[in-house]
């Protein structure tokens, strides 16, 4: 699903050179959970912030389904983050002065919402466990109801890759575990490939695929 080929990502701050990947080489594989775990600093964000074309790599390649993200021009990559992307954080990203429906619908707002879309949306709500909650806004929700609803947002384009950073990290356990679950379910659903960076092992389980990183490299 996606090959990262000894990729290197290096942020310039002043004068100052932050090798924040160092060779990194790993193939994750679709339709499966899959984890990058490590310290603060070791390169977990960066990486999955390289497989969603947020970023560029320093040098190496990045390949989803045997395509590299290095070859698309800004229109493409554009397209491939609207239509096969989507991105999960830690601090929900809603917008305050829309209801969780709108916040689902919000990265089709400027083009315009068909009915098709919006009905989408609410089923994917009902399915995520907030169907009485449709019409409130993100201060009237908890945490996670509001990770609830970005998850809602993340899954209407139908992805091809759910990217999540730090999902749980404003989190208590209990309602961590519930948005893993409620993670685990449209994956399973969807048959979409799941990626998670997470600082919690709690949440693992046998059958995932897990890559340490430490210092920009692979720990294990």
């Amino acid at each position: 699903m996606i090959e990262v080929r000894n990729v290197e990502k290096i942020h310039q701050t002043g004068e100052t050179e932050v090798r924040a990947l160092q060779g990194v080489s790993c193939n994750f594989p679709g339709q499966v959970f899959s984890f990058i775990l490590g310290p603060s600093g070791s390169g977990k964000s960066t990486l999955l912030y390289l497989m969603g074309a947020l970023d560029k790599p320093t040098s190496g390649e990045i390949f989803v389904q045997n395509r590299s993200l290095s070859t698309l021009n800004r229109t493409e990559r554009d397209t491939y983050r609207r239509e096969k992307v989507g991105f999960v954080f830690q601090n929900f990203n809603l917008l305050k002065n829309l209801n969780a429906l709108e916040n689902v619908l919000a990265p089709y707002l400027p083009l315009g919402v068909s009915t098709e879309q919006k009905k989408r949306a609410e089923e994917l709500l009902k399915q995520v466990g907030l169907g009485q909650r449709i019409t409130h806004r993100p201060s009237q929700l908890s945490g996670g109801e509001q990770q609830r609803v970005a998850i809602a947002r993340a899954l209407l384009k139908r992805p091809l890759l759910i990217l999540a950073d730090e999902p749980t990290g404003e989190l208590d356990t209990q309602t961590g575990a519930e948005i893993f679950q409620c993670l685990r379910d449209v994956s399973d659903q969807y048959k979409t490939t799941v990626v998670i960076v997470t600082h919690d092992e709690r949440y693992i389980r046998d059958t995932d695929f897990i890559l340490r990183l430490r210092d920009g490299k692979i720990a294990e």
